[in-house]
């Protein structure tokens, strides 16, 4: 490779695909950011995070974001409850993974990613429907309006059902055998006092010891609502195996009620008394370790890369995919050594590291 700045597309604007195109473009390179949702508010970005020293904030110090993430972030959101069924608190901790890794609300991290990068930098409502190496050596994308664009890289930042994926690896999500139901609270120490002191300025977590098919997590959002995750052990299907409509919201409040019968009424008025609808979460993984042969023009970062269960790494390792390939990219532009030497090494970097953080997030899905 020459000199020449190479064309690269980020299929994805979720925080892993943003970053990585604010690394790039502090190389001089710019990217073709490509995101399927409609606008950039369109739909809920989820509850919060919290970024790890070594990972997620290590991404942001090299983006340069490192003190805006400070003034947005909550260490007080680290606190963590834990209650048995009976509604006896068991566990208090007030700071239980230390000063080095705040809470932040995954909206408030994605927005800040965007208006670094600029909004009007980022191709929304534009679908990808397939990845295809071409004859001559660049990689094409078929989009969603039928058009196809060529590009001598494309970034799969596209999640967990990447459509980016395919191109590189036959691996597909396999359902774990465990469902997070979300539904949130508003307004909560006006409006929910009780919550409000039941969660604290963190998370809450409550589980039946004899009982391990279900546990209840409430987590607090810096904006002071409340989302709470019914957690299942259960089919895929368990909606339609119960006679339950998940659209009907009253419905699979009376089914949850039943299914935690016997807890303490505090614990369950978080079933009672919600003001969002239930929205259902199976959770997915990849195989781990998830490799594949590297393939030129072609890479991928984050869940689309190694889709692991939700235990606070999914989001720390999207950051530092991104800043590490974005690092290697415009190493080698810099030094005229290679795109694609530089995602190869990329690749061996990040293939170890995610398959590490799967297997520690699929323990801790277990416990």
């Amino acid at each position: 490779m020459s000199h020449s700045t190479p064309r690269i597309a980020i299929v994805g604007a979720g925080p892993g695909g943003l970053l990585c195109a604010t690394v790039l473009r502090q190389a001089g390179i710019h990217a073709t950011v490509l995101e399927r949702d409609p606008s950039a508010h369109h739909r809920t970005q989820g509850g919060s995070l919290d970024l790890h020293e070594h990972t997620g904030q290590a991404a942001l110090r090299t983006a340069g974001l490192h003190d805006a993430f400070l003034k947005l972030s909550r260490p007080e959101g680290q606190e963590m409850r834990e209650y048995a069924h009976t509604g006896r608190l068991v566990a208090h901790e007030e700071d239980p993974e230390g000063p080095a890794r705040p809470e932040i609300d995954r909206t408030d991290l994605r927005t800040m990613l965007l208006e670094d990068f600029g909004t009007e930098n980022v191709r929304f409502d534009t679908a990808v429907l397939e990845v295809r190496r071409t004859p001559h050596g660049r990689t094409r994308l078929t989009l969603g309006e039928g058009t196809t664009e060529e590009f001598d890289l494309v970034i799969g930042a596209d999640g967990a059902w990447s459509k980016v994926r395919p191109a590189l690896s036959d691996a597909v999500p396999l359902y774990t055998g465990n469902t997070l139901v979300e539904t949130w609270f508003t307004d909560v120490d006006d409006q929910h006092p009780a919550l409000a002191r039941l969660v604290g300025h963190g998370m809450m977590l409550a589980t039946d010891a004899g009982d391990p098919t279900h546990l209840l997590i409430g987590q607090r959002n810096g904006d002071g609502s409340i989302r709470v995750y019914i957690g299942l052990k259960c089919a895929l299907d368990w909606a339609a195996q119960a006679g339950v409509d998940l659209a009907d919201t009253e419905a699979v409040r009376a089914h949850f009620l039943t299914v935690f019968a016997g807890w303490h009424e505090d614990l369950r008025r978080v079933l009672r008394e919600n003001e969002g609808p239930f929205v259902n979460r199976p959770v997915h993984r990849l195989p781990y370790p998830h490799t594949w042969q590297h393939t030129p023009g072609i890479t991928l970062l984050g869940d689309a890369a190694h889709l692991m269960p939700p235990a606070g790494q999914g989001a720390n390792l999207a950051l530092i995919d991104g800043a590490d390939l974005a690092l290697a990219i415009g190493d080698a532009v810099r030094h005229g050594s290679g795109l694609d030497a530089a995602v190869a090494s990329y690749e061996r970097t990040m293939h170890p590291r995610g398959a590490a953080a799967a297997e520690e997030s699929a323990l801790a899905l277990e416990q």
